[in-house]
């Protein structure tokens, strides 16, 4: 079967989450399993129909055995490929593979994290990880990881390209503005460019306001095959096409500070799913740094490369703008616990399904969801559709 095949096939019949914000009391797994039962019951299912597993952790490294022992679940299917924040967006097409093999029926994705009110804390996890995942490459520079290597990139592109402080806070105002028309989003207060670009330098050219959340969260979907999931959910929602790349793990073997493996893993799901950037009705973007927006835009084709300031300016991706991007608020405002992707896939389900309120992109019929993993190494990108896209 070719990926093109594949398309469609399979269908997102539940998405779910908790404890966004501040989880105090509750643990990782705690807030994982109270957003696997939403997403579960959402599909109109419960624990037992569930007989396929996707899920990781930064924290453990057999995250999925536990996971299957405290949701009580004995799957036929398991995928537990750790890709950073990236990792729920690439698990779709191992878990579409199983669904279409008949391997399993129904596959749990879920995440949880408490990095925000946990007892390992991020510091904590950042210290580990120099000990199990080394970066031989950067370590004895003592970076900031991985803000510093996110503002190498921001900085590279502003030299390249001519990109301004300014464009980059666009991003981060945008994101804000989407935030204020959710009521799940943690930071609603009013932002302006002058807020970000007065904020506190951390690593230059970035400003705290200019970096993602810290915050605790768990989210979930489950996956069926499409003719199973008409028949169990009035609005399934399909997946079209899904596609991940990984061109390195540390930002200083990257060939181009500017161009990231997104550039790949998008054209092949456009590809999958025979579609266009200029198709793509709704965008989410793993935007971890205001400059992640800028550099997925280009690279997944939604203007050219060395553009997106341009494209960001006047609110271009805000409320109101040519291109909604991050409608619940983002990594930036609603919610960053951690690994932020499968808050893409839930954003994305709940706007094409039209239950998104206030901040609903009208006749939403395709979206985008792009994650990113690591210091911009791995880049996973899905397109997902309703029914009328088949």
């Amino acid at each position: 079967m070719s990926l093109q095949q594949l398309r469609g096939k399979a269908a997102i019949v539940g998405v779910g989450h908790a404890g966004i914000g501040e989880a105090t009391g509750f643990s990782a797994m705690e807030i994982l399993g109270q957003a696997a039962l939403a997403a579960v019951a959402d599909a109109g299912l419960t624990l037992r129909d569930i007989d396929g597993l996707a899920t990781c952790s930064s924290a453990a490294s057999m995250w999925a055995l536990p996971v299957a022992e405290y949701l009580g679940l004995r799957p036929q299917f398991i995928d537990s490929t750790m890709l950073g924040g990236s990792s729920f967006i690439a698990h779709l097409m191992p878990a579409m593979l199983a669904l279409e093999s008949g391997q399993c029926n129904a596959v749990l994705v879920c995440y949880g994290s408490t990095q925000k009110t946990g007892t390992f804390s991020r510091k904590a996890m950042s210290d580990a990880f120099r000990l199990i995942d080394p970066l031989p490459y950067e370590h004895p520079y003592a970076p900031i990881q991985p803000l510093t290597s996110y503002a190498l990139a921001a900085s590279r592109h502003m030299h390249e390209f001519g990109t301004t402080r300014e464009q980059l806070a666009e991003v981060a105002v945008a994101a804000r503005r989407w935030a204020q028309l959710n009521p799940e989003a943690v930071m609603r207060e009013p932002l302006s460019i002058d807020d970000v670009l007065s904020a506190r330098m951390v690593s230059t050219p970035l400003t705290v306001r200019d970096c993602c959340l810290v915050t605790d969260g768990a989210g979930a979907f489950v996956l069926m095959r499409a003719d199973r999931a008409k028949a169990q959910v009035p609005r399934p929602v399909y997946v079209l096409g899904n596609a991940t790349a990984v061109w390195n793990r540390q930002i200083s073997s990257m060939e181009n500070l500017t161009v990231t493996a997104a550039s790949e893993s998008g054209r092949r799901a456009f590809e999958m799913a025979g579609l266009a950037p200029s198709d793509v009705d709704v965008v989410g973007l793993y935007d971890a740094f205001t400059i992640n927006t800028l550099l997925f835009l280009e690279d997944l084709g939604f203007c050219k490369k060395g553009e997106a300031g341009a494209f960001v300016e006047n609110g271009g991706i805000a409320p109101g703008g040519r291109l909604p991007v991050n409608t619940n608020g983002g990594g930036l405002s609603c919610v960053h616990p951690g690994m932020y992707g499968i808050f893409l896939v839930i954003e994305a389900v709940r706007q094409l399904r039209g239950e998104c309120g206030a901040r609903q992109v009208k006749d939403a019929r395709i979206a985008l969801a792009h994650g990113n993993g690591g210091t911009l190494s791995s880049q996973s990108t899905a397109i997902l559709g309703v029914e009328e896209t088949l």
